[in-house]
């Protein structure tokens, strides 16, 4: 299982704005996305999180524009988990560009885990815990 997972696209048209670079929006929705691959590949799927009565919410993101991307520029996008408490979860990203390897941006997001009948923060469950090698600060890309 690794500790960093990555993911590589093409940006498509669509994630451009109106001054011709990816959209800040875009950002926020592949940082749930590649979360979402993430937690699949570790063997946290939908499934599991829908027998366990439990879903994740987003409480914060943080992120630190760093330079442009572009529609069809190829990225890479590393996510990795920070730490597990009680009911939260921090998570990082990086996004690349995938060619040579520039950093575009970081980000972070603050996740609380609920139960997913009250919306209310519940114990994160060990077969999730246990799912994710945690990355500490001094092991971060």
């Amino acid at each position: 299982m690794p500790k960093i997972y990555s993911h590589r696209f093409t940006i498509p048209t669509e994630a451009n704005d109106e001054n011709g670079h990816v959209n800040n929006v875009a950002y926020v929705q592949w940082m749930q996305d590649v979360a979402t691959m993430h937690s699949d590949a570790q063997g946290c799927t939908r499934e599991l999180y829908l027998s366990l009565n439990s879903s994740w919410i987003v409480r914060s993101h943080q992120i630190e524009y760093l330079r442009p991307a572009f529609a069809g520029d190829e990225i890479e996008i590393q996510t990795w988990v920070c730490n597990l408490k009680s009911a939260r979860s921090l998570r990082r990203y990086r996004f690349l560009n995938a060619i040579n390897q520039s950093l575009l941006a970081r980000a972070e997001t603050d996740w609380v885990y609920v139960n997913a009948d009250t919306g209310r923060p519940r114990r994160i469950d060990p077969q999730v815990s246990e799912a994710f090698i945690l990355v500490p600060p001094e092991e971060e890309p």
